[in-house]
């Protein structure tokens, strides 16, 4: 059977990698309902394949990310409705367990923070802005649960700032409250984030999951006693698994390991 034609998107698979590209640069990347619907579509097949491993997140050309919700084609239409998968198809995807990077290409506005937030790692351009603009038209970043994660990914005061005034910030700034890991010359965001993605990709993805798995649903746990105890799905695969023989067994033989996920 032949893959589904991506309208929206630009859909890349290197090795255990895939790249999806926001391909609307019309109207600087911003979505509308078949856009989302597409995405979630591409994130389901990224989510059940075991050959794909990270994910990498990133906007077409030089001058947008992702500005959000195509007002335009809300205006028309007044459908706030996602699919399952939420915002661009991941921002209420809570039980994905492999790795997404952010390569902020460009202008990172409103639904764009909420993709960015929802990612796991985001690398920056230096002329990349950042900012939460609902309020100057009326509405609240609640679509996506960026003012949810924010709260729990950086400073109260810094997100209040983000969510408050609807200002923009630049990377600079972005990297210093921790919205993103690191900032770059333009046009090497993507070649940074795919750099990012090797390394991930040398560690066993059984662990990777497991880590990742661990690390968010601590935050379920009243305090830290309970979350160290806590015994999580993808800890019992990980150490069930082959790759956790392999690990140990490649290190004593001076070799890289060769991992298979199971």
């Amino acid at each position: 059977m032949s893959a589904p034609h991506n309208e929206f998107c630009r859909v890349e698979r290197d090795g255990g990698l895939l790249v999806i590209t926001l391909q609307r640069p019309e109207v600087m990347n911003a979505l509308h309902l078949p856009a989302h619907v597409e995405l979630s579509r591409i994130f389901d097949d990224y989510a059940a394949d075991p050959a794909l491993r990270v994910a990498i997140v990133t906007g077409t050309g030089e001058r947008a990310f992702c500005v959000g919700t195509d007002l335009k084609s809300l205006a028309r239409t007044g459908n706030y409705d996602y699919p399952r998968g939420g915002f661009a198809g991941i921002t209420k995807r809570f039980d994905l367990w492999k790795p997404v990077i952010a390569a902020v290409n460009g202008m990172c506005l409103g639904g764009g923070v909420e993709i960015l937030a929802a990612c796991d790692l985001a690398v920056a351009s230096e002329q990349a802005q950042f900012g939460l603009p609902e309020p100057l038209v009326g509405l609240a970043a609640l679509g996506g649960g960026a003012l949810q994660r924010m709260a729990r990914q950086m400073a109260m005061k810094d997100a209040m700032y983000l969510a408050l005034t609807g200002k923009r910030i630049d990377a600079a700034e972005a990297r210093r409250i921790g919205m993103v890991n690191e900032v770059v010359p333009q046009g090497e965001v993507l070649a940074r984030a795919r750099a990012l993605a090797q390394e991930i990709l040398a560690c066993a993805p059984l662990a990777v999951q497991a880590t990742k798995q661990a690390m968010l649903m601590s935050f379920d746990e009243s305090n830290l006693e309970r979350a160290m105890h806590t015994r999580y799905p993808a800890e019992a695969v990980m150490l069930a698994s082959q790759d956790a023989v392999e690990g140990p067994l490649a290190f004593s033989q001076k070799r890289k390991p060769n991992w298979t996920g199971t």
